[in-house]
C-alpha cells in the first residue's frame, strides 16, 4: 500500500501533516520532522485498528507544500 503524506505550515504556527488516504490521520508538530513522526504514529495506530482490512506493507511518500 502506498500513501501520500502532505506536510504544510499551520496557520497557528508549526506544521500540519496529513494522509488523505486514511481518514482522520492528521498530526501537528513544531517542526516538519516532528509532524511527520507524529503522523507516522497515527498511521500505525490506524492500521492496527483496522487490522486485516488493509495490506500490512506500506510505502510512505512525503509531499511538502
Amino acid at each position: 500500500m502506498k500513501v501520500c503524506v502532505y506536510i504544510r505550515p499551520s496557520q497557528r504556527g508549526g506544521f500540519v501533516a496529513m494522509c488523505q488516504t486514511l481518514p482522520g490521520c492528521i498530526a501537528w508538530g513544531e517542526t516538519r520532522g516532528q509532524a511527520r513522526q507524529k503522523l507516522e504514529e497515527a498511521i500505525e495506530g490506524y492500521l492496527a485498528a483496522v487490522g486485516d482490512f488493509v495490506p500490512a506493507t506500506m510505502i510512505v511518500e512525503t509531499v511538502e507544500v
